[in-house]
C-alpha cells in the first residue's frame, strides 16, 4: 500500500509543501516532529492529502484557507471520496457551523426526553431502534446502558466546541 505525503501550508509565506510520514524515514519513531516552514521557520498547518494550494498571489483565497483551518476544517480523507463538504466563503463557513450546531441540538433533545431502558431486553430493543444515536455517545452501547446524563454531557460538549468555532470565525 502506498503512503502518500501530506500537504502542509504556511500561511505566512502562502506556500505549501509535501512532507513524508515519519514512519517512512524512521520506522522506530513513535511521535512526529512538527512541520516547520523551510522559508520562514514558522509552524505549518497539516491540510491533508486532498489539499489544492491556491496561487501564492491569491490573498483572498489564502485568508479563506486560514479561516477553514482555524475552525478545524481541513482536507483529510483516505483519498477515495475526497474530504467532504468544504465551505467556499466566510458566510458558508458560518452557515455550515450553524447547521452542525442545529444537528447537535437536535441530538441533545433526543437525550433529554429519552426513557432509559430498565433491563436487557429493553436495551436491545432500543439499540435496534436508536443504535446510531447510542453509538455516537458510546461504542459499548449494545453491551451496556448509556445513561441520559452521558448523552446530554456528550452533546453539550460538542455544542460548546462548535460555538467556540463559530465565535472564532465571526470575530475574523
Amino acid at each position: 500500500m502506498t503512503i502518500y505525503k501530506r500537504h502542509y501550508a504556511c500561511f505566512n509565506c502562502q506556500k505549501t509543501f509535501k512532507r513524508r510520514v515519519l514512519k517512512d524515514v524512521d520506522r522506530d519513531q513513535q511521535t512526529s516532529v512538527e512541520a516547520k516552514c523551510p522559508e520562514c521557520g514558522s509552524l505549518m498547518a497539516n491540510m491533508g492529502l486532498d489539499f489544492k494550494s491556491p496561487a501564492k498571489s491569491d490573498d483572498k483565497q489564502w485568508a479563506h484557507i486560514k479561516d477553514l483551518y482555524t475552525v478545524g476544517i481541513t482536507f483529510h480523507s483516505c483519498g477515495c471520496s475526497g474530504p467532504g463538504y468544504i465551505p467556499q466563503d466566510h458566510r458558508a463557513i458560518i452557515s455550515y457551523l450553524e447547521k452542525i450546531r442545529s444537528e447537535y441540538m437536535h441530538a441533545l433533545v433526543f437525550w433529554r426526553y429519552r426513557i432509559e431502558p430498565e433491563n436487557k431486553k429493553e436495551r436491545e430493543l432500543e439499540f435496534q431502534k436508536n443504535g446510531s444515536k447510542l453509538r455516537a455517545v458510546s461504542n459499548n452501547a449494545f453491551k451496556q446502558t448509556v445513561t441520559n446524563q452521558e448523552g446530554i454531557n456528550y452533546w453539550l460538549t460538542k455544542i460548546k466546541e462548535v460555538e467556540e468555532r463559530l465565535a472564532l470565525i465571526k470575530s475574523t
